[in-house]
């Protein structure tokens, strides 16, 4: 019983360290890919939800800054990549924040009564709403940047 326990501990200790050795050497190419495909779930998420409602802007926003997140808890040993997952989530929390505000305006100016002071509330949230749009669109401009910058990287030879 003591050597089955033995060989049983070894063995995993011996698929544990394999483990651990392949993710400390896993190359350039594959964590580059592994970044894209973070980075692609983001930018399809705003693709398939420009110009949506109210509810969809919030959920958006929630799902980017997930997406965020999920960028963010990636584990990179390659520098130049870690750099490029900083930028990356920032651009990302941007632009989720960027769509809550704008959002958050839009509903504010659905609910406006049909008085002075609702006027008043449309015009805010109409300049909020642009406020948060343009915003958003510059994140998106720098997005476009850094992926461009980041495929050129993930295409060089190692």
């Amino acid at each position: 019983m003591v050597v089955l326990r033995k060989n049983t501990v070894t063995f995993s200790v011996s698929v544990s360290l394999t483990f651990l050795i392949t993710a400390c050497n896993e190359s350039k190419v594959n964590q580059c890919q592994r970044l894209m495909e973070v980075v692609n779930k983001g930018t399809e998420l705003i693709d398939k939800n420009k110009g949506q409602q109210v509810t969809t802007s919030i959920q958006l926003s929630k799902d980017l800054q997930a997406v965020s997140k999920e960028i963010g808890e990636q584990n990179f040993k390659d520098p130049k990549l870690q750099e490029f997952q900083n930028r990356i989530v920032k651009v990302f929390e941007t632009v989720s924040t960027s769509i809550a505000k704008a959002g958050q305006a839009l509903g504010s100016a659905k609910i406006a009564k049909n008085s002075s002071e609702g006027r008043i509330k449309i015009q805010k949230a109409r300049g909020d709403i642009d406020a948060s749009l343009t915003a958003a669109a510059n994140a998106a401009k720098q997005l476009d940047a850094v992926a461009s910058d980041l495929n050129k990287y993930c295409n060089q030879p190692e």
